[in-house]
């Protein structure tokens, strides 16, 4: 099978997700994202993990060389078996950056409080009769499927399913400061 469009991407990130998600957990580790790209190089299989959440009032570790390498190994291997792609592809495992990508409910309850950039494929209903796909303010709260982001004092609710892509805005200052930028006090 030869990828033809961003669906047939899709539908193997999927497929990957489902295949690798188990290892990785069974490794003590967090499944961030999987995307399938194709760069001038060719296709690009990268996975994203991270640690999972620490107890409260213990500070979060991060995810280093030896981690990724040692998930590459893994992930090579059951790849190698499953073959869940049928083309060339190069797969790279690396940690999710300061700019952390949110995917599952989970990702985003886990990050509340954080100032983030949402695109959504669908987009939600504006007053004005449109629709709007693009956010950029507050995670204010996580229900279920649903994510509130206050964007200029507004809040705004979108299904989590219809996500296109979302991350972390890093707060640079806390970065600076020693810190992980990931997360921002409430004023």
């Amino acid at each position: 099978m030869t990828v033809r469009s961003s669906n047939d991407a899709a539908s193997i990130r999927k497929r990957v997700w489902a295949l690798v998600e188990p290892v990785v957990a069974h490794a003590g580790y967090e499944l961030v994202d999987v995307r399938f790209v194709t760069e001038p190089g060719g296709w690009v299989l990268r996975v994203f993990i991270d640690l999972p959440a620490p107890d409260p009032g213990n500070e979060p570790q991060d995810v280093d060389l030896h981690d990724c390498e040692r998930i590459s190994r893994e992930l090579s291997a059951l790849l190698d078996v499953e073959d869940p792609i049928a083309q060339a592809y190069s797969l790279e495992v690396s940690s999710p950056g300061i700019d952390r990508p949110l995917v599952t409910p989970g990702h985003f309850q886990r990050f509340v409080g954080a100032e983030i950039k949402a695109t959504l494929v669908h987009g939600v209903p504006t007053p004005q009769g449109g629709e709007r796909k693009n956010f950029r303010g507050i995670l204010e709260s996580v229900e279920g499927d649903e994510a509130t982001i206050v964007v200029d004092g507004q809040p705004w609710t979108f299904p989590i399913s219809d996500v296109d892509v979302a991350k972390i805005v890093p707060d640079w200052d806390d970065v600076m400061a020693g810190g992980r930028g990931q997360v921002r006090p409430r004023n």
